[in-house]
């Protein structure tokens, strides 16, 4: 009996400890909807900074602050926490092991902010919380810690999901040829609001593997996918590949077809004279001259007929242009489109096509007046011109109109803040627009409307973006989110979308 209590009492401090270390959890709440709300911050006095996870939680094992009162100041993009007397936007809370308690943020954003879809420990506090988490790899999936711009569509009975830059847990250099995954779809049960499960491409160790195994180191970026039919009306996945020399400089561009027996894109023929556009996202579209597939950046500026030969025959591409039919860009009167009366010209002709930039370029030249030029979007609010970098355009079933989620290049935050607009067509004109998402010194690029998600018959849409430091000008990226996509909702029955 006397050995048994000593070996007790040698056993009571590590049974102490272990009781002191169960997680005090914390879980933000968007007040508008009661859902958790991800990448909330809570940064301590001593400027120790928790943040949370998918599910709104953030599970606190700091031993130095259990079972004591601690502020945390509260924050997050688009977000905002009630001020106290003293005007600090945080509250004091009494960390006890074992316990919890709810916060509630209020939301300036229009948009929600629902969870994020890639990366190392999407749901990590919730698991340590022992929540119940709504995807089957809530820690690390494909050994990916980090991914770069999307591009989805439906292939064969399943989502595809074509990622860029792909980082690697074990490593700092990960890979460069583009990521696959697929999913499941809407009709097999697919939940959007809950999570998307990823079923990544892997190499025999388990990591996402490259789906252009070729062209030696240099990065690839493959956009403009959609399916189209071949003569004998077999679907197709095709696309284009930028392979880069650098961030900026491109090395060549070709045609990519998805090779269904490898699952892997195979590079078909170099593209000659291919215009410099962003990455590029597609639309579908039947008008009196047939079905196109657009390509959107986020203007539609470029189309071809919606089958496999066109795709394959940059020559039978058209452009929305104000130059003249058989055209090139320049900066020259010359080969501007104009009728007798002198009215610019704007439509879809085989001529070189005139993007935003070019726009400009010639309204500074003072070749075409400001009043002339299509690309005009503007705040609806303000009035301000807002200066779109990329994005999508889609047909919406609810509003009956087609709307486009852009990215502005320069506002709060560089390639930071989200816009949504509407158009009559495709090609606009976009007019004015609304912001649905902002972040404080934080870049979100390449934002991508998933169409095929759209819920309630197209009165809930579904996007997603990169959230990165890079460009941003921070100095202090948010673990775990860093480089990784993040999913949002937005509900277009929401007053605060009015355009006009």
């Amino acid at each position: 009996m006397l050995l048994r209590g000593v070996i007790a009492l040698l056993f009571l401090p590590l049974v102490l400890a272990a009781e002191e270390l169960k997680p005090f959890v914390i879980t933000v709440l968007d007040e508008q909807t009661g859902r958790g709300v991800p990448l909330v911050e809570l940064k301590s006095v001593s400027e120790q900074r928790f943040y949370s996870d998918s599910n709104g939680v953030i599970a606190l094992t700091d031993p130095a602050m259990l079972n004591r009162d601690v502020f945390f100041h509260i924050s997050s993009h688009g977000y905002e926490f009630q001020k106290d007397g003293f005007g600090f936007r945080g509250k004091a809370l009494s960390v006890k092991p074992g316990g919890s308690v709810e916060l509630k943020i209020k939301r300036i954003n229009i948009a929600e902010r629902l969870y994020r879809i890639t990366g190392e420990g999407i749901y990590r506090d919730s698991v340590i919380a022992g929540r119940a988490v709504p995807i089957k790899e809530p820690l690390l999936n494909a050994q990916v810690c980090g991914q770069d711009s999307v591009q989805m569509l439906e292939y064969r009975g399943k989502y595809f999901w074509f990622y860029g830059d792909t980082n690697r847990q074990s490593y700092p250099l990960g890979q460069f040829g583009m990521s696959g995954a697929t999913s499941r779809t809407r009709a097999a049960g697919l939940n959007p609001a809950r999570g998307i499960d990823l079923d990544y491409f892997v190499d025999a160790s388990g990591f996402s593997r490259p789906m252009c195994p070729w062209g030696g180191s240099d990065p690839k970026w493959i956009d403009r996918l959609v399916v189209v039919r071949d003569e004998k009306g077999t679907e197709r996945l095709v696309g284009r590949c930028s392979r880069m020399k650098s961030l900026g400089e491109v090395a060549e561009r070709t045609l990519v077809v998805y090779d269904d027996e490898k699952n892997i894109f195979n590079s078909t023929q170099v593209l000659k004279n291919d215009d410099d556009f962003a990455m590029s996202h597609t639309l579908l579209h039947k008008t009196a001259d047939g079905e196109f597939v657009y390509f959107t950046s986020p203007y539609a500026c470029v189309r071809v007929k919606a089958d496999f030969a066109s795709f394959c025959n940059p020559e039978t591409y058209e452009s929305f242009t104000c130059l003249k039919a058989g055209a090139q860009y320049a900066k020259a009167a010359s080969v501007l489109d104009r009728d007798a009366d002198g009215k610019l010209i704007w439509a879809w002709k085989r001529a070189a096509p005139v993007t935003l930039e070019r726009q400009k370029e010639l309204i500074d030249a003072g070749l075409i007046k400001p009043a002339e030029g299509w690309y005009r979007l503007a705040d609806a609010e303000s009035g301000k011109p807002v200066y779109a970098h990329n994005g999508t355009i889609q047909y919406n079933a609810f509003r009956k109109r087609w709307v486009m989620i852009l990215n502005e290049k320069m506002g709060t935050s560089m390639l930071g803040e989200v816009w949504y607009s509407e158009a009559a067509a495709p090609e606009g004109p976009w007019e004015t627009a609304r912001k649905i998402v902002t972040h404080d010194k934080y870049t979100f690029y390449n934002v991508c409307h998933h169409a095929l998600l759209d819920d309630d018959g197209g009165r809930v849409i579904f996007f997603e973006g990169t959230y990165t430091m890079q460009f941003s000008g921070t100095t202090h990226a948010t673990p775990g989110y860093d480089y990784n996509q993040i999913m949002y909702r937005l509900n277009l029955s929401d007053p605060r979308l009015k355009l006009k």
